[in-house]
């Protein structure tokens, strides 16, 4: 029966391969010659809603085809399971032509003379980083102008079938998908393919890739460009290659185009920081055994003599200062004078960068035609879920024609409830930070006790100290709490966004944004936060300390300081985040659709179609790109808010972002569907968070070197109590410790035992000895050095935002030759549009009206004049 069923599937190959002599990996029609511009899928399964779908289906074909669109279907027996159908949308010329003057497109009038820029003198160094000029620019230069029905003779269309390219044919139909009805429910009008996806009438709606990755296409008709894009642009061998940008334009459409130009230039950008950063971090390493600080804490007559106070209650023993000798040490890494030096270096990197990021987007609007692309061109479009879910109707005043619109009394409601829904949502991930903190306290006392009764521990003791071992258990679960919270919060964003009801596909999008980016600067930098600006801040002193919630002893800082705890919880969560990122772009897309293609491996190539092919890819998403930004913005986050405590944050992100451009590449390559194209002259909203971020990063950056490093305390020690003029910094670590009596100690905070009978403790604090009049009240010394604190905290960011400003104001925002070429191209495709109108007008004084048309000839003349004294 097994070998009789075989045979039967054979036949049925062998009939289908006779049957077609065209190959199924063709973008075109069963004639040859009309290019596939989209493709819809739908599995025919008879359930209860099957007539109703098969009604839906019907309708919004007919309609389709009544809007000048061609259809072709494939039946499920042709396919490769032999359940899905499959229907192939062309868009004859008419249809592209109407649509293009709808949507505004550009396309070429003649081609561009003006001279190219004077080459670069680092060309011959950067030519091994060069792709071939094929590849880099695969279309000559054109002057454009928005297309019109009734000037068709005015552009350069040499073939109709390749005058429009297939992202922008295929962004016309699904314009026209969009706004397709297919019926009336409920007394509604009922429209869009979005709809139809969400109801499964249909299971799926794409664009083509014009081949497969790996070979190109056997049709000579066919430009390949997904084989060139895989070849010179997603494999990870071609890292150290500049993008081809003009053909990622070209493919994928303008707004994946500019967020490939923004990510390049953010990474080459993070070469300067990286190298910046790392010499900086040498610096603390070649200097680490002239630091005066660990040398007294590692010496045994200096800090072994030193007997500090119990780190918990009860349970902990008085311990010795040198037994956290590496860890000081190893402090100095990041807390030394370079640090101050990159905290300030990077305050003026992020200016320089967002504006040379200007200047380069600048110039992009116009390599790409986006001068005079505006978002409010977009802003009238409605998006089809406003439309259908809005029933009340007022008059626009801009397009002065009746619109939906959602009344006010609905938009406060849903607006209130978005509100309580996003507020509850970061309470929740506050409550988790403050429980992540409770944890730290609780285990805290249970590290020390155990680190210094169990002799096993000894040889790791010096590393391994009780605050570093919290740090480090603390933030790996705080690393995995941000990613359940993520997971949930997506869901929720994404739902209370819809139920907002935004107006179009911009506000949508932005106000998508605004939720998450809150959501996420709250869960992934909040525990940072509490290291750099909380812990150790609060404690108290011996006899006196500050419990949370009545029962837990806040957290003391290393006596060499927080700062190391801040980079290790940095390094964790920035470089968990980078990997686990990593995994969720690259392999799990590849398991998915190694695991659909499993079957379909073993068939014969040409039993595989080129549509069935794609539809096993996962699908790009209307929010694949902001996920993107997403991610790349936190990250900027992490090496600028805090790069004060880690100078080789920087580094991290560099070699992350070289492996984040292939891996991005890659998988929107050869394991995603075809995105449909779509325009963008800016990354959005991004600027303004990245902005924002940017002037956050001077104030935090100030308070990590004045609050959290231990930089501040030596400076004061150095200039105003130290009395040793050939070494000025010796006795500091005596200094800043100051001395408890333990009769002194409650019973609430008294060890349990005392074997060598110590009469004092120290704790790290500046406070008045036992003997004191002023016993246990800070110092002046304490009242100095928060002085010099929050004196140095004003100059710093006043020294730092006035060159910020200053830098800012000096760089235009649009490089001179970018203006230039501008002005030209405006007035020389005036004059072209002019002159044309000119002739036209010639002909109809010759045929026609006379008076009507001397008229317009004269004004047309006058055109022309304005046009060239402009």
């Amino acid at each position: 029966q097994q070998s009789g069923r075989k045979y039967n599937l054979f036949l049925k190959r062998r009939l289908r391969i006779d049957k077609r002599h065209q190959s199924k990996d063709s973008i075109f029609f069963r004639d040859g010659v009309r290019r596939i511009d989209f493709v819809l899928s739908y599995v025919d399964d008879l359930n209860k809603e099957w007539e109703k779908k098969l009604e839906r289906r019907k309708e919004f074909e007919s309609n389709l085809q009544k809007a000048g669109l061609e259809l072709e279907t494939e039946d499920k027996k042709e396919s490769e399971d032999g359940k899905i159908f499959f229907v192939k949308i062309h868009a004859p010329w008419e249809v592209l032509i109407t649509y293009a003057e709808v949507l505004n497109i550009k396309v070429p009038i003649r081609e561009n003379d003006i001279p190219p820029m004077v080459e670069n003198p680092l060309d011959c160094v950067l030519f091994p980083l060069r792709l071939p000029e094929k590849v880099m620019h695969p279309e000559p230069d054109y002057f454009t102008a928005p297309f019109s029905k009734d000037k068709q003779e005015l552009y350069l269309i040499n073939d109709e079938s390749t005058f429009f390219s297939p992202s922008m044919r295929n962004r016309i139909v699904n314009y026209i998908l969009t706004r397709c009805p297919y019926g009336t429910e409920e007394g509604k009008k009922k429209f869009g393919i979005k709809r139809l996806l969400n109801n499964g009438t249909y299971t799926a709606a794409y664009p083509l890739h014009d081949c497969q990755y790996w070979k190109k296409a056997s049709d000579p008709n066919c430009d390949s460009e997904r084989y060139t894009l895989y070849m010179e642009w997603a494999r990870f061998l071609r890292f150290y290659k500049e993008q081809p940008l003009v053909l990622i334009r070209k493919y994928y459409g303008e707004k994946i185009g500019i967020y490939f130009a923004w990510l390049g230039f953010y990474t080459e950008m993070l070469f300067l920081a990286a190298v910046v950063g790392l010499i900086c971090f040498l610096y603390g390493l070649f200097t680490m055994d002239e630091n005066m600080s660990s040398k007294e804490i590692c010496d045994p007559a200096i800090g072994g003599e030193i007997i500090m106070c119990p780190l918990c209650d009860r349970d902990c023993e008085y311990w010795r200062l040198n037994t956290t000798c590496e860890s000081s040490q190893y402090s100095h890494l990041f807390d030394n004078v370079a640090t101050l030096f990159f905290a300030i270096f990077m305050g003026i990197w992020v200016t320089l960068f967002l504006e040379f990021w200007k200047r380069r987007q600048a110039r992009l609007k116009y390599e790409w035609d986006l001068v005079d692309f505006e978002e409010e061109q977009q802003q009238l479009q409605l998006r089809p879920e406003y439309e259908a879910k809005c029933t009340q109707k007022k008059k626009n005043p801009v397009t002065q024609e009746m619109e939906p619109y959602l009344p006010l009394t609905s938009q406060a409601v849903r607006f209130c409830i978005s509100g309580a829904t996003v507020l509850f949502w970061v309470s929740l991930i506050i409550a988790s930070m403050i429980a992540v903190i409770v944890y730290r306290l609780a285990v805290y006392a249970a590290f020390a006790s155990l680190m210094e009764n169990t002799q096993t521990l000894q040889p790791i003791s010096g590393v391994l100290t009780p605050q570093l071992a919290t740090s480090v258990t603390a933030s790996c679960l705080n690393f995995v709490i941000i990613m359940i919270l993520n997971f949930f919060y997506e869901r929720i964003a994404i739902w209370i966004t819809d139920m907002e009801i935004p107006r179009t596909h911009m506000e949508y999008e932005n106000r998508l944004t605004m939720k998450m980016f809150l959501f996420q600067f709250v869960n992934y930098y909040s525990s940072c936060f509490y290291v750099a600006f909380f812990k150790g801040k609060f404690v108290g002193y011996p006899g006196a300390y500050t419990y949370m919630f009545n029962r837990w002893r806040n957290e003391e800082c290393d006596p060499a300081g927080c700062l190391i705890e801040l980079t290790t919880q940095l390094t964790i969560v920035m470089a968990g985040k980078q990997i686990w990122g990593n995994i969720q772009e690259a392999i799990v897309p590849w398991i998915c659709n190694w695991w659909g293609r499993r079957k379909a491996r073993n068939n014969p190539e040409n039993l595989y179609s080129r549509w069935e092919q794609d539809h096993d890819l996962q699908t790009f998403g209307a929010l694949g790109l902001f996920y993107e930004y997403l991610e790349m913005v936190i990250q900027f986050g992490f090496i600028t808010l805090f790069v004060a405590s880690f100078p080789l944050a920087p580094l991290l992100a560099l070699m992350n972002n070289i492996l984040e451009i292939r891996v991005d590449s890659w998988k929107l390559t050869t394991q995603y569907r075809r995105p449909v194209a779509a325009k963008a002259h800016s990354i959005g909203v991004w600027q303004e968070i990245l902005n924002g971020m940017a002037i956050l990063s001077v104030v935090t950056n100030a308070f990590i070197v004045a609050f959290t490093s231990d930089m501040i305390p030596r400076l004061v020690y150095y200039y105003a109590y130290s009395e040793n003029e050939d070494s000025p910094m010796s006795g500091y670590i005596n200094n800043s410790l100051s001395v408890f009596l333990i009769s002194d100690f409650p019973e609430r905070n008294k060890p349990k035992e005392n074997p060598e009978n110590f009469v004092i403790c120290r704790y790290r604090d500046y406070r008045y000895p036992p003997d004191h009049e002023k016993r246990y009240l800070h110092t002046m010394q304490f009242w100095h050095i928060l002085a010099a604190k929050l004196a140095f905290i004003i100059i710093m960011e006043h020294v730092v935002f006035i060159v910020k400003f200053f830098v800012a104001w000096m760089i235009p925002d649009v490089p001179a030759d970018v203006k230039a070429k501008i002005k030209r191209e405006k007035y020389l495709t005036q004059k072209i549009l002019h002159e044309y109108e000119l002739e036209k007008l010639k002909e109809r004084l010759c045929q026609g009206d006379k008076r009507a048309t001397e008229k317009e000839f004269i004004a047309t003349e006058g055109r022309m004049e304005l046009s060239r004294a402009m």
